[in-house]
């Protein structure tokens, strides 16, 4: 089907023009709704980046331990494949920007550039064939003008000489031969305005023809194949926009098969023996609870060197029974707080040799009277007191840092944090040792090529390495240790058959007694807990002042520090303090290099002793 503008729409000129506008606008109108789909393909990018940034795992933080589970690692997986997936709307974006937009803009321009160059000639031309017509139109206004006064000097001509009164001498007198020359005259000025009346119709005739069969329909062929071209254009852009998505389609489907490849790399079973391995403790269960008879007490015979018989019978209770779970009962470890020795806090991170860390704390089996003894000391004491008034608030600092052997931590957790520092230490060789071997390559080059550089400047260097080297390889052989003692202990502990249950034996004829018996049963932190007598015994003296423990007005302070040195306090427990700080003192140094101060109502803990400088108040002090 062909059809040509110039012929067919030969007196639509202005109904063309408008059409051609229009194409502009819709050109404008495409291009904008392209705009529009680019921004909002490059929010949802921003928007699924955000999404998967908020849901990544933050660096020192407890969430990266999750992952070492298969659902986590498989839920990190998709939240990298999401990240993809939103890069591939980016890339959508930046091509309907670059091949559409950008390319559709440039267009439009040159179209209107072009439609105006058009619609400039089909004016032009449109002018000149208006003022070929007007010059007819007056030429013609002339001529007919001209014929009237000529038709009118010939009726008055004709009048003067058909009057049959009229004497020749009336006619020469009455002007008859000016009326004749004016008639003349006005008849050969219509013959002149015919000619030109005729010429100017010719002309027009020719450049009408020339107008309406060449110039317009040449210029309005122009106008169609720059709308042809326009609508093409058009056409290419909307193909060129199912391409740029049919693009990204592939490496969209990537994405998503690796979301779902994520999601079938879950294995439950695998999650479940992380479970164990990060929680199992390498404890033995608890055994069968032993028979207690209090009947016995009754036909007793009292023994003078009896502590517990010295200070009274003491009340039977449920609890004596169920102290003995101490898998489930926070209580043994108060008790075994008591029992042992005041520990320090965590010395600074400048303090500690290998030499001086401990191999666990475990402690030897103490009878029941020298723990009486120790009791009573720790109930009369003073200096004993305000360790117990400071015992709530500064528990996790003794207790909850740790030694350097993880002695703190149960046999299977202990054993895998040896390991984990072990594996640590090794890296941390091998990295001193590549560069030691690149300073010596270093080195041998120099020696060989000594405009290179100076050989002797490695060597400080080198002696550096060495020296860290030696103490990484001494800490090493020190964990390695830690690690086959842990091993072999626990060796030991699976090899041994659990002992009988019960300590009452039916079969003969002497009973057990179980408040004399020194019955020792290790306690999950490493410590042995004492018998039933002497268990029941503490935790009768222990509720004098349970209510003092749980319950605790704010130490008074004893003095002011002045801060020496700035000190990080990276230890739980601890509390930074900057150079030259002024602090208050609640609690003096007790000979473990630590003492206890505060900033404020709710910032306190412990500092080095000989990072401050103490100004005791006396008065405070004795109050």
């Amino acid at each position: 089907m062909s059809c040509r503008w110039g012929t067919e729409l030969w007196d639509q000129f202005d109904n063309l023009e408008k059409h051609t506008h229009w194409g502009i606008e819709f050109v404008e109108k495409y291009t904008k709704f392209v705009k529009e789909r680019s921004e909002i393909e490059i929010s949802y990018a921003k928007q699924i980046r955000n999404l998967s940034k908020k849901y990544q795992p933050k660096k020192n933080s407890r969430e990266e331990d999750e992952y070492k589970y298969t659902s986590c690692r498989a839920f990190l997986m998709t939240l990298n494949e999401l990240n993809d997936y939103a890069g591939q709307h980016e890339v959508m974006a930046e091509d309907l920007t670059t091949h559409i937009i950008c390319e559709l803009t440039r267009y439009i321009q040159e179209l209107k550039a072009e439609r105006k160059s058009h619609f400039h000639d089909g004016h032009r031309a449109q002018q000149h064939i208006e003022n070929s017509w007007k010059q007819l139109e007056s030429s013609k206004r002339r001529f007919e003008r001209d014929c009237k006064e000529a038709d009118r000097a010939q009726q008055y001509f004709d009048k003067i000489d058909a009057d049959i009164n009229v004497t020749k001498a009336d006619v020469e007198k009455r002007c008859y031969l000016k009326a004749r020359q004016q008639a003349q005259m006005k008849h050969q000025v219509a013959e002149d305005s015919k000619n030109e009346y005729l010429t100017f119709l010719q002309k027009f005739n020719k450049e009408q023809n020339a107008h309406y069969h060449t110039l317009i329909p040449h210029i309005f062929q122009k106008l169609q194949e720059m709308e042809e071209k326009r609508i093409e254009r058009v056409g290419e852009s909307m193909k060129t926009y199912a391409e740029v998505d049919r693009k990204v389609l592939p490496i969209v489907g990537k994405c998503l098969d690796g979301m779902t490849k994520a999601a079938e790399s879950i294995e439950p079973k695998m999650d479940t023996k992380h479970v164990v391995e990060s929680y199992k403790s390498g404890f033995e269960p608890p055994g069968d609870v032993e028979v207690e008879d209090y009947s016995l007490s009754m036909r007793r015979t009292v023994s003078e060197s009896s502590y517990l018989n010295s200070q009274g019978e003491t009340k039977p209770s449920r609890s004596n029974s169920r102290g003995k779970l101490w898998p489930f009962i926070k209580r043994n470890k108060l008790m075994s707080l008591l029992a042992s020795p005041r520990q320090p806090p965590p010395l600074p991170p400048t303090s500690p040799s290998p030499a001086a860390v401990h191999n666990g704390p475990q402690s030897p089996q103490q009878p029941s009277e020298p723990l009486s003894h120790r009791l009573n000391e720790f109930m009369t004491s003073k200096h004993k007191m305000q360790c117990l008034r400071s015992l709530k608030r500064g528990l996790s600092l003794k207790l909850g840092s740790g030694p350097e052997d993880c002695s703190h931590l149960p046999p299977e957790q202990r054993r895998k944090k040896l390991q984990a520092k072990i594996n640590d230490i090794n890296k941390e060789i091998q990295k001193e040792m590549d560069q030691r071997d690149a300073l010596s390559t270093m080195k041998d080059v120099y020696i060989k090529n000594p405009h290179m550089g100076d050989a002797n400047s490695v060597d400080p260097r080198l002696e550096e390495i060495c020296q860290n080297t030696d103490k990484l390889q001494l800490d090493a052989r020190k964990y390695e240790a830690w690690l086959v003692e842990v091993e072999t202990r626990l060796a030991e502990k699976s090899d041994k058959h659990r002992p009988p249950s019960g300590l009452y034996n039916s079969q003969t004829t002497t009973p057990v007694n179980n408040n004399c018996a020194h019955v020792n049963r290790e306690s999950p932190d490493g410590s042995y807990t004492e018998d039933h007598s002497t268990e029941h015994h503490l935790k009768s003296r222990s509720t004098d002042f349970d209510d003092d423990f749980d319950y605790e007005d704010p130490l008074p302070t004893i003095g002011t520090c002045k801060s020496l040195y700035p000190f990080e306090g990276q230890n739980e427990g601890t509390i930074s303090m900057t150079e030259g700080e002024l602090l208050y003192v609640i609690e003096e140094d007790k000979g473990d290099g630590w003492t206890r101060v505060r900033r404020n109502e709710d910032e306190e803990g412990y500092v080095p002793t000989s990072y401050i400088k103490v100004f005791f108040d006396t008065n405070a002090k004795d109050s």
